[in-house]
């Protein structure tokens, strides 16, 4: 009965301590809020669908033009008229004062360009690299935002791991802190001992508090990628998974061929080709049409001219092709497309600079990776010789065959030992992805 009482006792506590546990925000529903939360990504697809609206046919400059207008006019005026009779050369005047007039008039015009030197079907073409330029910049974007997210998720993994392993330094501290204390009561052990294993507990205690504050600092930093203000609460995931990854030259391959800023400089190379067809356009001729429907209507009031019109209304359509050809226009055209051609230029010789450096990064990425996974699998060696000498030298320590500052030292050296397979363990997966983003692979392979 007393065994059973006390299982009862022990699940409640279990169920009460599960209950105040830590939500755990997974890898891929981080990756999700950043999505549809970060800032530089809400700008991005912003972007994208401003250089989508100018690749549509009313920014084409294929469409006909048409214009209204319309307008009304009074006048009131005082008018004279001097006649002279042909017979006697006499005058006569006549005159009136507020004569009134009022005009009305309304008209339609259509114009369009029927032909430009092809200068539309070039400034569509461009428009449609600019927006293919647009879609690789949010994608850049996008892989440095992802880049960036998991850079402080694994961060938050490595403060984490870290932190539980100077939470359990301390809990051994105070333990032999209780053991000095028991002793040193007892007459077993100097004050000294007492006052060394005291002095240990403060500075594991100062380290733990130094690790939660880097731990929540960079859960903060999290809540600012992923754009939604919460509480620190909350743990990750600790676990690391690695890629398996090509042969370096496959890998360039890949690199070459789809690393988003070797595609963004192709991508202004083709822009930069459209723009000296644009400038060339202008030297061939223009051919427009137009055509318009207007009204005209004009009443007089008064009139002091017996022979005036007291009403004129007039009505009608008019069309016609309008050919203009700038056969020189003292050189700008030709200063155009030189320019042009040189930005193409400059364009090419970017694009050959930039693959030399990502395939310099890519090199030194690749040996700084596979010198880390060897690193790691030492460090893996390193903690468990450690974990097996502190085992020994605990037990040697509890039957009084060794001092304190020798088991503080194994305890230094599992710390140490344990920190630094942590920080191989989460270095090796920051380069992995940064061989990922290189390559373009970034956004396609599960972390």
């Amino acid at each position: 009965m007393k065994l059973n009482r006390y299982s009862i006792i022990v699940g409640l506590l279990l169920l009460s301590l599960n209950g105040f546990a830590q939500e755990i925000l997974t890898k891929e529903r981080a990756l999700e809020i950043t999505l549809e939360n970060n800032f530089g990504i809400k700008i991005a697809k912003n972007n994208l669908e401003i250089a989508e609206n100018n690749t549509s046919i009313y920014n084409s400059g294929k469409l006909p033009t048409a214009t209204l207008n319309s307008g009304a006019n009074y006048s009131r005026n005082n008018q004279s008229l001097t006649f002279t009779d042909r017979d006697t050369g006499n005058d006569s005047e006549i005159s009136g004062n507020g004569v009134v007039a009022k005009t009305y008039n309304a008209s339609l015009g259509v114009n369009y360009t029927i032909f430009d030197g092809f200068g539309r079907k070039y400034n569509v073409e461009q428009l449609k690299q600019t927006y293919n330029l647009t879609e690789l910049q949010a994608r850049e974007t996008i892989e440095n935002t992802y880049l960036q997210l998991f850079t402080t998720y694994f961060q938050i993994a490595r403060l984490s791991e870290n932190t539980d392993n100077l939470a359990e330094a301390l809990t051994i501290s105070k333990q032999r802190l209780q053991r000095a204390q028991y002793q040193y009561d007892y007459g077993q052990s100097t004050k000294l001992e007492f006052l060394n294993a005291q002095v240990d507990v403060n500075n594991d205690s100062i380290s733990l508090i130094a690790a939660k504050q880097q731990l929540n600092n960079a859960k903060r930093g999290l809540n600012v990628i992923l754009g939604k203000e919460t509480a620190t609460n909350f743990s990750v995931e600790t676990n690391v998974e690695y890629n398996n990854m090509l042969s370096f030259e496959d890998l360039k391959i890949k690199t070459m061929q789809n690393n988003s800023l070797l595609k963004q400089n192709e991508q202004n190379i083709a822009i930069s080709e459209f723009n000296v067809k644009i400038n060339k356009a202008t030297y061939l001729p223009s051919l427009n049409f137009n055509a318009s429907y207007g009204y005209n209507r004009t009443r007089n009031e008064n009139l002091i001219n017996p022979f005036g019109a007291k009403l004129i209304t007039s009505d009608g359509l008019n069309a016609g092709l309008n050919l203009t050809w700038n056969i020189f226009d003292g050189g700008s055209t030709k200063t155009r497309v030189a320019n042009a051609k040189i930005a193409l230029d400059n364009q090419q010789i970017l694009l050959e600079q930039q693959k030399l450096n990502i395939e310099n990064n890519l090199k030194n990425t690749w040996e700084n990776y596979k010198n880390q996974l060897f690193i790691l699998s030492a460090q893996e060696q390193n903690v468990q010789s450690n974990q097996n000498n502190f085992d020994r030298t605990q037990e040697r320590f509890k039957l009084g065959q060794i001092s304190s500052v020798e088991f503080r030292q194994a305890q230094i050296n599992l710390i140490n030992a344990k920190t630094a397979l942590n920080n191989a363990k989460f270095d090796a997966k920051l380069i992995e992805l940064q061989l990922l983003q290189l390559s373009g692979d970034i956004l396609n392979v599960k972390l």
